[in-house]
This record gives structure tokens, C-alpha cells and sequence, in this order.
């Protein structure tokens, strides 16, 4: 193989502390609590025993979703992309939005998911989505922000393990052979122990046991299309819910590293083949900007990209890789298997990025 295929496959080495504080510096200061009085994320405050909310709709109110729509803010969207073992760097990210949030509500036990009302992910994106809102006691997230990259940190070799015990080693596996499914067996072990029961007669978690609005993607060979896990599916109907540790494998069954997952649903009536939730969408803003602007049900008030806030979380592009005609000119399918990957994976969250750029007209 080519030196040039080769480099494809090196992870980045980077310090994500310093990068994710730096990133969420500028966020804290520019986006999260820059913006003036009516345009803030919505923060809850104390509520004193003498407490008597106002009603929603104030005496001669012309307009009465606006009077609704300013007393909570806007609907604030939480989208991981995917990324892999990268994903680390949003998780870390997470970590410190997490901990500002505590700091800025002044309540030590808030998590990410009372200041979220919709999230999506994909990939590794979709397993950070799952475990910030998955709950057990129908009011509290089971798991806090920094414990996302701590799990992708301390799992990564079971999950993305060879014979070797090196991601390298995989790379090179799969693309002599074709195909491994050593990783399979591990992210299965680590999935089923986080989305567990809690106890003896408990089930397993799946995506009615959410917080909020949840939606994480995967591509179904048996149809050929892309699948999307929803929360709001899964509530109208048995047939649309699945086990939590289920839809965190498919959404990160990535083919060559992990084997495609037989999905099935809890009643036993909707089946998929799934892998990989990042080719179907690697960015999963639009689904979940989509899922609020076309849901009255859960968002009778929404009109516009005007009511929403969105808080998108890459891994970056953090190797520029360019592509010289006298380098690749002579390569052959194997030398063609890495690249073209990253190419559909940017070239797609590249689209999504303008596309939603457009449409907030910032």
C-alpha cells in the first residue's frame, strides 16, 4: 500500500483537554451565554415554596405562541457527530459544557439533558446521545457528561480491538481479508453493561426509557435506506422501540471493524439489518432540526429555525489530507478504501453544515 493510504489510517494525537477547553471558551462567551436577554439558553431557576408561575398566556396577548415561546426560550438541539475513537474530543467537549452549565445555574446536580430538549447522534455520537439521556428512574440521566469520554477512553481497545490489541492492526486486517468481526464481541460487552437492568426482574433499557426526544441513525442493508431510532416511534408503538445497547451497536457497526447488527424490535415485529449509523448521516443536525419542525405534537409552537438554538459537536477535520494527482492516479481499490470513507463522511457533514449555515442565515 501506498505511504499516502497509509497516513489515512493514523489517529490524530492531540490534547483534547486544552483543545475542548479552548473550543468551549469562545462557546461559553460568544454562544451559550453571549447573546442578549431574550436570545439566552433557557437556564431554570430555584423555585421557592411561594412560588406561583404566571400563566402562559398573559391577558391581550396577540400573539399567544410567542408568549409561550419566550417564557421557555428557544428549543435547544444537541447533535454528536460521528467519529470514532476522535470521539473523544466531543465527549471531553461535553465534559466541560456540562460542568459550565453547573456552574452558570448554580445547581451542582444539573445535567446535559435538562438544558437539552431534542438530541441526535451518530456513531459514537449516537452512544454519547443514548447514555447523556437514557434513564432509569424516568427523571434522571444515568450517566453524567464526563463519563462519555471516559467510557469511550477506558473501552476503546475492547471495542476496536484486533489480535494485536492495536486499531492499526484491524485496519490492516480488513483491508488484506476484507472484513473482521473481532470488535464485534467487545462493543457488544460494553453496550449491555451500561444499558443493563438495574436489578433482578428489571428489563434492559431501551428508547422509551429517554429523558427527551432522542434520534440516532443507522443504514438498513435489508432495505437499503436509512434507518432512524426515535424516541417519539418508540413511544407510540412497541414496534418502533428497541433495547438501548441494540441501537448503540448498529449505530457504530462500522462494516470491516464490526459485524451489521440484526435488529429486531422489543415486540418482535420490526426487524433491520444495521451498520454504521455515520454512512447514512455522519452529521445529524438537519434529522433532528427536521424532527422539531415537523412534530406539533411535541413542539406545537415552533415556526421556524428562529425558535431553535443548535448546538452541533464534531470531531474536527484534524488531518488536512490532500489528494495530489501523481500519488493517486495508479491506486487500486484497496489503496481507495480509507479515503474514499473520509471523502463521503466530510463530504456529507460538509453538506449539512451549509445546508443548516443557509437556513439560520448566520
Amino acid at each position: 500500500m501506498s505511504s499516502t493510504a497509509s497516513s489515512e489510517m493514523q489517529e490524530p494525537s492531540i490534547d483534547t483537554d486544552k483543545l475542548s477547553y479552548e473550543i468551549f471558551s469562545i462557546l461559553e462567551s460568544k454562544f451559550l451565554f453571549g447573546y442578549d436577554d431574550d436570545r439566552k439558553l433557557w437556564i431554570p431557576k430555584p423555585i421557592s415554596p411561594t412560588y406561583e408561575p404566571p400563566p402562559l398566556i398573559q391577558p391581550g396577548d396577540e400573539n399567544p405562541s410567542s408568549a409561550i415561546k419566550n417564557q421557555r426560550g428557544k428549543i435547544c438541539i444537541l447533535s454528536i457527530d460521528s467519529g470514532g475513537m476522535r470521539g473523544i474530543l466531543s465527549g471531553k467537549a461535553l465534559a466541560y459544557l456540562e460542568h459550565a452549565l453547573k456552574s452558570k445555574s448554580g445547581n451542582p446536580n444539573a445535567r446535559i439533558a435538562d438544558f437539552f430538549d431534542v438530541a441526535a447522534g451518530s456513531g459514537v455520537g449516537g452512544i454519547f446521545t443514548a447514555m447523556l439521556f437514557a434513564t432509569r428512574d424516568g427523571s434522571r440521566p444515568v450517566f453524567t457528561a464526563e463519563e462519555t469520554w471516559r467510557f469511550l477512553a477506558e473501552n476503546g481497545k475492547r471495542m476496536y480491538r484486533s489480535g494485536k490489541g492495536k486499531i492499526g492492526g484491524i485496519l490492516k486486517k480488513i483491508l488484506k481479508n476484507g472484513s473482521t468481526g473481532s470488535g464485534s464481541i467487545g462493543l457488544e460487552k460494553v453496550v449491555k453493561e451500561a444499558f443493563k437492568a438495574d436489578g433482578p426482574g428489571q428489563r434492559s433499557l431501551t428508547l422509551k426509557d429517554t429523558l427527551k426526544p432522542v434520534l440516532i441513525p443507522c443504514y438498513d442493508l435489508s432495505s437499503t435506506a436509512p434507518f432512524l431510532f426515535s424516541r417519539a416511534d418508540a413511544l407510540e408503538t412497541d414496534s418502533f422501540d428497541f433495547p438501548l445497547s441494540d441501537v448503540c451497536r448498529a449505530t457504530s457497526a462500522e462494516p470491516g471493524l464490526f459485524e451489521p447488527v440484526m435488529m429486531r424490535s422489543v415486540d418482535g415485529q420490526t426487524n433491520c439489518v444495521a451498520v454504521d449509523g455515520g454512512l447514512a448521516m455522519s452529521n445529524p443536525t438537519v434529522v433532528a432540526i427536521t424532527h422539531v419542525l415537523h412534530n406539533k405534537q411535541e413542539f406545537p409552537f415552533v415556526q421556524g429555525v428562529e425558535d431553535l438554538l443548535v448546538l452541533s459537536l464534531g470531531t474536527g477535520s484534524l488531518l488536512e489530507i490532500s489528494y495530489e494527482y501523481e500519488k493517486v492516479k495508479n491506486w487500486r481499490v484497496k489503496d481507495w478504501a480509507k479515503p474514499m470513507a473520509r471523502i463521503s463522511g466530510d463530504g456529507s457533514a460538509d453538506s449539512v453544515d451549509q445546508a443548516v449555515a443557509m437556513a439560520f442565515g448566520q
